[in-house]
């Protein structure tokens, strides 16, 4: 897939990039990348993504944007007000990349329309606070063999691991990559909603373009993903550090 003049100029200090040059800017606009969550962690990733001239990101969230939203829903203003998130989002990735095919899908992601939802994307990002929502992405990913990249924030803190679970399934033990399973067995007992707890819009911002510079890697084929990594990010102390996640024997989803 050929890249316009235009697109040239738009994409030129990609292209300046060894990592990611022509070849790899082609495959950006091959590519089809799927947002679960059009919140505080879809909403930077998907600015970035159009910018770096992604071909096609599929939108997936049934919500409507609301005031408290606009502190760190950063492509949203408050015209949007009310307004389906994927619509307002459509229109302000296209003002910003015309190049970008954007596909809506209002509605929400359940275990019965995972795999619907997510089929033909090459890369998938769930930056979703519902575990239940969560797991059924994890599982349709594993199911289609899709590469998942998973953030999360609370309060200060924001964590984000990139699952290639599906790509090695049959392989033995110690060859294959984790699940989000792995990392999370079971929904927490009791997990805080940001609107109890509080959150910091900018943290959102930094673990969103994470997020985006994740999804970029895996479809260039540029450096060291986060596969089999989880990164923890401590925003107060502005610590980072990355550690291993290992494959679950046990894991109701990938061990089999």
């Amino acid at each position: 897939m050929s890249l316009s003049a235009e697109e040239r100029e738009r994409y030129a200090r990609h292209i300046l990039l060894k990592e990611i040059g022509g070849p790899g800017q082609q495959a950006l606009k091959r590519a089809t990348v799927a947002l679960v969550g059009m919140g505080g962690l879809g909403a930077p990733a998907a600015l970035y993504l159009a910018a770096a001239g992604v071909g096609t990101l599929r939108l997936i969230d049934h919500d409507a944007v609301s005031l408290s939203n606009l502190q760190r829903q950063v492509l949203y203003r408050t015209g949007d007000i009310d307004a389906l998130k994927t619509a307002s989002a459509e229109a302000s990735l296209h003002a910003l990349n015309p190049h970008v095919v954007i596909e809506t899908r209002n509605e929400k992601l359940t275990e019965a329309n995972a795999r619907d939802l997510l089929a033909g994307a090459d890369v998938v990002l769930d930056g979703t606070d519902d575990f239940g929502v969560r797991f059924a992405v994890n599982a349709a990913c594993h199911d289609l063999g899709v590469t998942l990249v998973s953030g999360a924030v609370g309060r200060w803190d924001g964590q984000i691991a990139t699952f290639k679970s599906g790509k090695t399934k049959g392989k033995a033990q110690d060859e294959r990559l984790p699940c989000y399973r792995c990392l999370v067995p079971e929904i927490p007992p009791s997990v805080e909603p940001c609107s109890a707890v509080g959150i910091v819009g900018a943290l959102t911002g930094v673990v969103g373009a994470l997020m985006a510079l994740e999804a970029i890697k895996e479809i260039a084929d540029a450096g060291d993903t986060l596969a089999g990594r989880l990164m923890i990010f401590d925003g107060l102390s502005m610590d980072a550090r990355t550690v291993r996640l290992p494959a679950d024997p046990e894991c109701p989803v990938c061990s089999g």
